[in-house]
């Protein structure tokens, strides 16, 4: 350090911070979509992008790599890039060249005459080649392989092949990749709502014909605003059914939007926008009725979607029946995204011949509260109740309807439950159980509020 103070008087030194590192160099593979969605995280101090069928958007590979560079530049990094036929042979002319598009077929020609250490050798393994003599690449190419993995390992052929080609591999992006998505770049930037959703719906628009193409609808969309100082804003939306509309794609993008309001800072503008596909499903032609009209669960579907886009997907819920006799079992809260048919839900009608089903109160408490009661006798109704401190005189009274737990749970500590609908002198009505067979099952039953009638 004193070193390079004499030599550089003025010299600013900060003490290393590796979590905000990996959190700016994340932040830059974000940037970095905007090239393509295949990004991955290269180390401490590198990125990977595969630009497969992308550079044609940016006039060629050499004018991406331009762009790229002076954008970056532009936001105070000095960074240095390049594009070769396998990841391995960018990652080396990138570090240990001036970096530049590699003519496809001419890495092997580039390589020959970088170091070792442009193989991502460990130092010791490099170390030991050149003490033998072998310095460059080139020293490698050609040379017989089986001396060399007996005395350095399979690591520094297999390390070869990848650079030259022989051996395929991919990057992992640290992103889902979209099943398909749209874009619109801007010449010049837009900062208004009304354009963000005027091109939303324009993109909606063209990734629902790709997805009529393949029968297929949307589960989550991503939309990703880019702006031209290198921020970038990505939300996301979910629908409970695959939908291809865009008119609905707009709508729920309009909630998230409503909902973020400020939070959404244009700054500058955006330069390009970008809508992706990230789960899709198969969603077959469907039959509408008669009168051209959407049938009921559509409509129930879009609002799960519209609250969901504002609220959240998993803060969205439906009561599912359950196969039980508790009533506090009988129903299940879970997404209402996860339902997928109407064949879980409620219905009201009765098959023919059946007994009209039984009276159940609108309010159920979670927990039953216990209550204090008298009764003529210990197994039958009760004649008064005290609930939350306040005496109740019970005029009618129903029951009992007696509920246990299904006999093959094989539950001994649920005894059997008789329930009564009881009202009092002032017109409220209450859901009681006495719970335990007196005589069979316990000495003293108690008596518990289970819920309110209307």
């Amino acid at each position: 350090m004193s070193d390079a103070r004499s030599r550089v008087p003025n010299l600013e030194i900060f003490p290393a911070d590796k979590e905000a590192d990996q959190a700016l160099l994340a932040g830059l593979a974000d940037w970095c979509d905007r090239y393509t969605p295949l990004v991955a995280l290269d180390g401490e101090d590198g990125l990977m992008l595969d630009i497969s069928g992308c550079a044609h958007l940016f006039g060629g590979e050499t004018s991406l790599i331009d762009d790229l560079i002076i954008r970056l530049k532009g936001q105070g990094f000095t960074a240095k890039a390049a594009i070769a036929d396998t990841a391995a042979a960018a990652w080396a002319f990138a570090r240990y060249s001036n970096g530049g598009v590699v003519v496809s077929g001419e890495h092997r020609i580039g390589l020959e005459t970088l170091p070792l250490a442009a193989l991502r050798l460990e130092l010791a393994l490099v170390g030991e080649l050149s003490r033998t003599g072998l310095k460059q690449i080139r020293d490698l190419i050609g040379r017989p392989r089986a001396p060399l993995v007996n005395r350095f390992g399979s690591d520094l052929m297999r390390r070869l092949d990848l650079a030259l080609g022989n051996e395929k591999t991919s990057i992992c992006p640290r992103l889902p990749v979209p099943a398909c998505m749209a874009e619109r770049r801007f010449a010049e930037p837009i900062v208004y709502e009304e354009d963000i959703r005027r091109t939303i719906l324009s993109l909606a628009t063209r990734l629902s014909e790709r997805l009529e193409e393949r029968n297929e609808g949307i589960r989550a969309v991503e939309l990703i605003l880019f702006r031209v100082d290198g921020a970038l804003s990505r939300l996301m939306v979910g629908t409970s059914r695959p939908v291809r509309t865009p008119v609905r794609i707009l709508d729920l993008f309009t909630e998230k939007l409503q909902t973020l309001g400020d939070e959404l800072d244009a700054g500058f503008g955006f330069d390009l926008i970008r809508l992706g596909a990230i789960e899709v499903q198969r969603l077959d032609p469907a039959q509408i009725d008669m009168a051209g009209e959407t049938l009921a669960q559509d409509d129930l579907a879009c609002l799960i979607d519209r609250l969901g886009a504002r609220l959240g997907m998993a803060q969205v819920a439906r009561f599912l029946p359950q196969d039980t006799h508790l009533p506090e079992r009988r129903t299940a809260e879970v997404p209402a995204a996860l339902v997928k048919e109407d064949a879980f839900l409620w219905s009201g009608e009765t098959r023919p011949g059946a007994e009209a089903p039984i009276e159940r109160p609108i309010r159920l408490f979670e927990r039953p509260e216990p209550v204090e009661t008298i009764a003529a006798v210990p197994e039958g109704p009760p004649l008064r109740f005290r609930w939350r401190k306040a005496l109740h005189e019970i005029t009618r009274v129903e029951g009992p309807e007696r509920i246990a737990a299904e006999w093959w749970r094989q539950e001994p500590d649920t005894p059997t439950r008789d329930y009564y609908r009881v009202e009092d002198d002032t017109g409220l009505r209450f859901w009681l159980y006495r719970e335990g067979l007196y005589g069979r099952e316990v000495e003293n039953p108690r008596w518990y509020m289970h819920g309110i009638f209307p």
